[in-house]
């Protein structure tokens, strides 16, 4: 299958069949001597969302899933989703309650790890903000994070070098200086206190002062709190440690936690008050 059979939307006559997949996953679980078979990533959900029939994910829940799926949205703004040839925002959104409804259904309690990236070209202060603000609103941070670095022969590398989108010849924005690049990072891993500045310049330089205080919406207090003051920890928030996760519990709510391909150095690991996962 050619990726741009999905990109911009599915094609017409593209034919989603995942029983040959299927057909093998059955066989390996007979197979003598093998106790599990499992799939830690490689799903295209969006592939998976394509196909209505729920035997293939109802599958991976019930045999092939040990805690963890990792599938890579990689942003969350549909602007910069499109310079990276992916599909919209809502076709994750859709997979993960998808997810959480078979998963219902099996009886268990399975996780998403989601893959996200900074500094992609058309990701601007804006669409990095953004983000971090999904984040917070999911109720987690990342332990690491996928920066992009331009890599030979692909579209996203040829934007980076530039400016341009090869199929459109439009102007993109790419963040190419390492301290824009650091911000971008620091942001989706707001809540590590080795990050309060970077992620501090990064909102008042781009008017999001709003951000920035002891509201339950702002991502930083307006100043830095020590750890060993006794005072309260805003980059904590008194989180659980926890592994990479993102979850449905029984309720409906969503609660997360993701970890990226490249590392930054900076890790940290939180949870919403109250959900041990």
């Amino acid at each position: 299958m050619n990726r741009q059979c999905l990109f911009p939307a599915p094609c017409k006559n593209l034919t989603v069949d995942h029983s040959d997949y299927i057909k093998l996953l059955r066989k390996l679980r007979k197979v003598p001597g093998v106790k599990k078979v499992f799939i830690r990533s490689g799903i295209r959900f969006d592939y998976c969302m394509c196909d209505a029939d729920d035997t293939f994910i109802r599958e991976l829940c019930e045999h092939h899933i040990s805690g963890q799926l990792r599938v890579a949205p990689e942003h969350i703004s549909d602007n910069v989703l499109t310079k990276m040839g992916k599909p919209s925002n809502d076709v994750y959104e859709k997979f993960l309650q998808r997810y959480k409804r078979i998963n219902n259904k099996t009886g268990k309690q399975q996780f998403v790890v989601p893959y996200l990236m900074s500094s992609h070209p058309g990701s601007t202060m804006k669409e990095a903000i953004e983000l971090a603000e999904y984040i917070r609103d999911l109720g987690y941070m990342p332990e690491q994070v996928q920066d992009f670095y331009p890599t030979p022969s692909t579209l996203s590398t040829c934007m980076y070098y530039t400016g341009l989108d090869p199929a459109t010849m439009e102007k993109v924005y790419t963040p190419v200086s390492h301290h824009e690049k650091e911000m971008q990072r620091a942001l989706i891993q707001y809540r590590n206190p080795d990050n309060y500045d970077l992620v501090k310049e990064a909102l008042i330089k781009n008017g999001r002062t709003d951000l920035i205080g002891f509201g339950p919406k702002c991502l930083i207090p307006p100043r830095k709190i020590s750890h060993n003051t006794g005072g309260k920890n805003f980059s904590s928030r008194k989180h659980k440690t926890v592994k990479n996760t993102t979850a449905y519990n029984n309720k409906g709510k969503h609660n997360s936690a993701g970890a990226g391909k490249r590392s930054s150095n900076n890790k940290s690991k939180s949870t919403k008050k109250g959900h041990k996962l």
